[in-house]
Order: structure tokens, then C-alpha cells, then sequence
């Protein structure tokens, strides 16, 4: 999966390279228009492409599997005759998904970065306010903006943990995490439902502009941290009060 997701920065990169005409102003994903003039904006065109689906599907496989993948391979039991504590073994799930969840972001940073090197010139970068960085303090900037995601992505893989652990099909478990992770999203695009949109844990998702700003405005990144964090502290006492008390049978 990570490979796959290092691809699509590369298939951008590659289809920009050989295309005829340079993407419009406003053509496309935001920033891609921008990929001809420096390489370093294809990560970031990567990420803005990837954030709706692709990445919400793979952090979905890999959460939905945490609990109910051991299951269905009969070794949870064994892992809990170790003996390990439920919380502990909750616990390093969910680290394990999280870790997935920052390789996954920087891997589409990383292939970005390298591809856009490759086909494009690089050099500095005018952000959003229009001031002008260096090429590597706008290498950092997309590390942020990577950071920034993997954030954005802990309260559907706390999602995940609680639905993997309410059955022994990870199938599952990885299809409702990825469907309510659309479900979001749709719900999001909403108006009618704006009252509701503060509390959807897809509403900062793309809230990563303010990192592309001199001076850095940290509002929209503190705002996605305590969001994510409300999910990973509620969806997380679900799935420790659901995992304590079941009868693993399996």
C-alpha cells in the first residue's frame, strides 16, 4: 500500500512532464498548476489528491485490521496467554496504526519530492502570502504539511481500532472505517448540515494551507490536533471498554 501511495505522486509528476500544455491556473488539484514552475509543489499535489480517498482506504485496511486480523488468524488468544494486558495490546495496535498513518504521508512526500527534482526545476518557492522561501525551508514546510496529515488520520485509525474490535472478519471492520470515512466527507460537503461540520473528523483535513503562509499560522493545526484527539480519546475508551470485556475465543 505504501508503494501504491508513492505512485500516484510520481503518475502526477510524469502525466504533467509529457503533457503538451502546462496546467491552467485553477486546472485540477490545487497547486498542481504549479508543479511545472518547481518540483516541490508535486508532494504537495500528491497529498491534496490522496486525503479524500486513498489515504483514508489504506489507514481503513490497516486499522480495521489491528484487532480483528488476530482474530481471524486465532492468534489473538495466544497473544493474551502471553500474558499481555488488553489495554497494552490496545495500545501497541493503535501505535502500529499510527506509525502506519506518518510512513504513509511521507512516502508521498518523499517520491514527490525525488520525482519532482527529476522532471521539474527546483528552486524557491513563493507560499500563499507571496513571500519567497529556499528550496530546503520549503523541503520543511512539506514535512510539516505531512505531519500535519498524519494528524488528521488518528482519529479515523482510533475509528478503525473500536470497529476491529467488535468483530473477528477484518473485512469488516476495514470497509466501515473506509465507508465512514466517506460518509464524513459527504456530510461535510453538506451546508445544511453546518452545525454539524466542527464535529466531523474530516473538517480540517485540508486545513493545511496555513502551514504554506510566512509567518506560519498554527490556528488551523492546533484546532485538527484537539479534534483528532477528542476522537482518539473517545473511539479509544470505546474500544478498550469493547476489547476488556469480550470473550476472546479466538
Amino acid at each position: 500500500m505504501l508503494v501504491a501511495l508513492a505512485a500516484i505522486p510520481v503518475l502526477i509528476a510524469v502525466v504533467v512532464r509529457i503533457a503538451s500544455d502546462p496546467p491552467a491556473p485553477g486546472q485540477g488539484p490545487p497547486f498542481l498548476d504549479r508543479v511545472t514552475q518547481n518540483g516541490l509543489f508535486v508532494s504537495i499535489t500528491g497529498l491534496v489528491v490522496t486525503i479524500p480517498l486513498f489515504l483514508p482506504l489504506t489507514v481503513g485496511v490497516v486499522a480495521g485490521d489491528t484487532v480483528a486480523g488476530e482474530a481471524s488468524l486465532g492468534t489473538l488468544r495466544y497473544l493474551l496467554l502471553a500474558p499481555v494486558q488488553r489495554g497494552r495490546l490496545l495500545l501497541v495496535k493503535f501505535a502500529g496504526a499510527a506509525v502506519f498513518c506518518l510512513a504513509a504521508t511521507l512516502s508521498i512526500v518523499v517520491a514527490g519530492s525525488i520525482i519532482g527534482a527529476l522532471l521539474f526545476p527546483v528552486g524557491p518557492v513563493t507560499l500563499l502570502s507571496g513571500d519567497t522561501i529556499g528550496a530546503w525551508e520549503a523541503l520543511v514546510r512539506a514535512l510539516l504539511v505531512a505531519l500535519y496529515v498524519t494528524v488528521s488520520l488518528l482519529g479515523l485509525a482510533a475509528v478503525g481500532l473500536f470497529l476491529s474490535t467488535l468483530t473477528v472478519v477484518p473485512v469488516g471492520a476495514m470497509a466501515a472505517t473506509a465507508v465512514l470515512a466517506i460518509v464524513v466527507q459527504v456530510l461535510g460537503s453538506l451546508e445544511q448540515l453546518a452545525w454539524l461540520h466542527p464535529w466531523l473528523l474530516s473538517e480540517h483535513w485540508l486545513g493545511f494551507a496555513d502551514l504554506l503562509r510566512q509567518p506560519v499560522d498554527w490556528g488551523s493545526f492546533a484546532d485538527n490536533a484537539l479534534l483528532q484527539l477528542g476522537y482518539v480519546a473517545v473511539f479509544g475508551a470505546l474500544a478498550y471498554g469493547r476489547f476488556t470485556t469480550k470473550d476472546v475465543l479466538s
